[in-house]
């Protein structure tokens, strides 16, 4: 009876490791299984060139005004995913005010909840984290603190 107990408990082991898998150059970004704003499965799309990702509510409001202001369709046009990492906002706070913000808005956010699935990745205060793809493989890793720098990533001009 214990052999099903270790398979399970290794099972779960390496479903907890895969979660906190870390951003590293060169190498495939990490699968991600988040949900967007509406509830429905989320992950990075294997075109995807730039991931977007906010892990502070500085950050992300930058990345909401910015985003907010180009119409539906414009990340996947530019072959971009946005990522928020939401783990640290309090669950009333999620339900009550974000939840509601973000269906409003033209953009699909993938939405992190989990205090260790994001945990390695890339990150520094009040910055936004600029993941750049290159077949599935991370080509380089940037960080933004300002809309102007987050409009040039994205390739939006201003006249």
């Amino acid at each position: 009876m214990k052999t099903p107990i270790y398979f399970l408990s290794a099972l779960l082991l390496s479903a907890t490791a895969a979660l906190a898998a870390p951003v590293v150059l060169e190498q495939p970004l990490p699968v991600l299984s988040l949900q967007d704003q509406h509830a429905q499965a989320w992950s990075v799309k294997a075109d995807t060139r730039l991931v977007v990702f906010a892990a502070e509510r500085k950050p992300s409001n930058v990345v909401m005004e910015v985003l907010g202001a180009q119409p539906k369709g414009f990340l996947e046009s530019r072959q971009a995913a946005y990522v928020a990492d939401m783990s640290r906002v309090p669950r009333f706070m999620t339900r009550t005010f974000a939840l509601p913000a973000l269906r409003e808005q033209p953009f699909t956010v993938g939405m992190n909840l989990d205090d260790k699935q994001l945990a390695d990745w890339p990150r520094q205060e009040a910055a936004i984290t600029l993941i750049r793809l290159e077949s599935g493989h991370v080509n380089s890793i940037a960080f933004v603190r300002n809309a102007a720098k987050l409009k040039m990533a994205l390739g939006i001009t201003t006249p």
